[in-house]
């Protein structure tokens, strides 16, 4: 039986009821009703109904105004008018321009034209389902395309604007220790670039999802992290800690491993408190029957709660405390989501937070 397939028929003729679930039973899951008020029941039980077959000529209701008032509560359901008068030709056209039916079957039926028709219907219901879901998508590519226009001319144009003030401010000033404050604020602008550039190059990589499958190496994995966080944690006199737990081997995709990674890592660091004796930042992370487990930890600055649901939002940033683009978080959760894991936050607004991330090996 295909059980994902549900269809109703709706008629007032128990006979007709019960040849058509004999025509089907051992194909479809078959719901049977004697009237448009049961009918309904069985619809708000079963909203994924995928196709409803009503006779034309019921006593309470006809098949046109069913499928007319149906069409507007459930208007996924491809709807077939049955009918046995061979002059309700004109009922048939008012079926299609009211409740946009999809075929209409003459009684008695067949159960070859039967079966032919629900094939022509679930293949249209297929389509037009996946052309609901392009659509979905593009409105989605449009949000995200509107809020990257105005991200680039804030984000790009803000680091150029400060490295040219700077650059012309330079052009005026002789005094060597001016100029290396200038130098200064030139170098955190050329940063600020060169971190949203890098967070675009993750945003596309992510949307083109090419991924090489191979086994990690998380001791060298480290080892790599430690070394390019090491002036960071000196600058910012920070703690950096990773700690391994190792028990099985597990294969992923080390580039999209990375990028989780160092966008977490980058953030804890980022987010410490200015004024702190006690700064740390700790990647542990467990590999255990087939399941690899990240916990990126920090003691900076958290996050209100009342942010949680919208941290992974594209160009979402719940401080601004520091600069950002807003894609970090939106890059870790879309990649997460392509290796197949999930992604949890546990964060005390003034005291740090804790990023967990689980994986399964590939």
């Amino acid at each position: 039986m295909k059980e994902d397939i549900k269809i109703l028929y709706v008629d007032d003729e128990l006979n007709n009821l019960i040849s058509f679930k004999a025509s089907l039973r051992n194909k479809y899951k078959i719901f049977l009703a004697e009237n448009v008020g049961h009918a309904y029941d069985i619809l708000r039980k079963h909203p994924d109904m995928r196709m409803v077959f009503s006779d034309q000529h019921m006593p309470e209701e006809s098949g046109t105004a069913f499928f007319e008032t149906l069409r507007k509560e459930f208007p996924n359901a491809i709807r077939i008018l049955v009918t046995g008068y061979t002059g309700d030709l004109d009922a048939v056209v008012e079926a299609i321009n009211r409740g946009n039916v999809f075929r209409y079957m003459k009684k008695p039926w067949k159960t070859e034209v039967l079966l032919r028709i629900i094939a022509e219907a679930n293949q249209h219901y297929l389509a037009s389902s996946l052309l609901a879901e392009k659509n979905r998508e593009l409105e989605r590519a449009y949000v995200e395309l509107d809020k990257f226009a105005h991200s680039v001319s804030h984000d790009i144009r803000g680091p150029l604007a400060g490295i040219m003030s700077a650059a012309q401010l330079a052009k005026d000033i002789d005094n060597p220790d001016e100029i290396r404050e200038i130098l200064t604020i030139i170098g955190h602008s050329a940063e600020r670039l060169d971190r949203y550039i890098l967070n675009v190059h993750d945003y596309y990589s992510v949307r083109r999802g090419e991924f090489s499958i191979s086994e990690i190496d998380f001791g060298a994995l480290s080892n790599d992290l430690l070394e390019m966080y090491e002036a960071s944690a000196s600058s910012r006199e920070v703690q950096f800690v990773i700690k391994l737990n190792i028990k099985e081997i597990f294969t992923s995709d080390e580039t999209g491993l990375r990028l989780i990674l160092t966008n977490l890592i980058s953030n804890a660091f980022k987010y410490q408190k200015k004024k702190s004796d006690e700064r740390l930042v700790e990647v542990v992370i467990e590999v255990n029957k087939g399941i690899a487990t990240f916990l990126v930890k920090d003691t900076g600055i958290g996050i209100k709660e009342h942010y949680f649901s919208e941290i992974f939002n594209i160009f979402f940033r719940a401080s601004l405390d520091e600069p950002g683009s807003g894609l970090g978080l939106y890059n870790v959760k879309s990649m997460v989501n392509k290796l197949g894991g999930s992604i949890s936050v546990e964060s005390e607004y003034g005291v740090g937070s804790i990023f967990k991330v689980e994986l399964p090996s590939k």
